[in-house]
């Protein structure tokens, strides 16, 4: 079915860079790359969007989402605006406690720990999100309930970190096939972290993300140097 067809009066979607995935079940999945954290993963014709900031994208011109995920309440990540945009009466949020509380969301609330079965073709699992050294505890507190997440689709765990360093949460997870880690300083991972972290994940294709945007540039050529046994690490133009 056409955009148009769908949609009506809807205008075009802007292109935005898109990678193709085969899922282990042998169905494939979009995986569509905004900008910074905000990206949005499609199979089947359903959408379903990761952190949607409007001023990454034009959320107006594109399908309306199934699902939407947030992991956190920093203006980077959770934008109300950008999400009235993408939804309609049969789209449903996936939120942090925090979020939900300070902007009165209408949501799922995703505690870590806790696992959501939205729709029949997606098992959402909510992962602690959170900064682990000590001069950088103001920037995400443990206790305030950030989230990554783990999406399964066709079998394959898709794990969208949101914004932490290396947690024992993270290091606990297994069987990852695609993994996106933020890596930009001070508020998330080093380079060093996100190496380190990928070396236990051992995810087929890394993605690192929200990195840019901050005085300190993230050395990704040394992430892909670093990596390149360990991981296929894909850059995609998210600063």
């Amino acid at each position: 079915m056409s955009l148009f067809s769908r949609f009506g009066s809807r205008k075009t979607a802007p292109a935005y860079p898109t990678d193709l995935v085969t899922l282990r079940d042998g169905s494939q999945a979009s995986i569509r790359f905004f900008k910074h954290a905000s990206l949005a993963i499609g199979v089947d014709g359903k959408w379903i969007y990761i952190d949607p900031v409007g001023e990454y994208a034009d959320y107006a011109a594109l399908p309306k989402a199934d699902l939407v995920l947030v992991t956190h309440s920093h203006y980077d990540h959770f934008d109300r605006a950008a999400i009235e945009a993408l939804e309609d009466s049969a789209t449903d949020i996936l939120c942090d406690r925090t979020t939900a509380e300070a902007f009165d969301m209408e949501c799922t609330v995703m505690r870590p720990g806790c696992t959501a079965t939205p729709r029949g073709y997606v098992k959402v699992e909510a992962i602690a999100a959170y900064n682990t050294t000590g001069e950088r505890h103001q920037f995400h507190p443990r206790e305030r309930e950030d989230c990554g997440y783990v999406l399964t689709l066709g079998g394959t765990r898709i794990y969208i970190a949101g914004d932490t360093e290396p947690t024992p949460e993270m290091e606990a997870l297994r069987d990852i096939d695609i993994a996106f880690l933020p890596v930009n300083q001070p508020y998330t991972m080093t380079v060093d972290q996100a190496v380190a972290a990928i070396r236990k994940l051992r995810p087929k294709i890394f993605y690192p993300y929200h990195y840019g945007e901050v005085e300190e540039r993230t050395d990704i050529g040394r992430l892909v140097r670093e990596l390149q046994h360990i991981a296929e690490v894909r850059i995609r133009p998210m600063e």
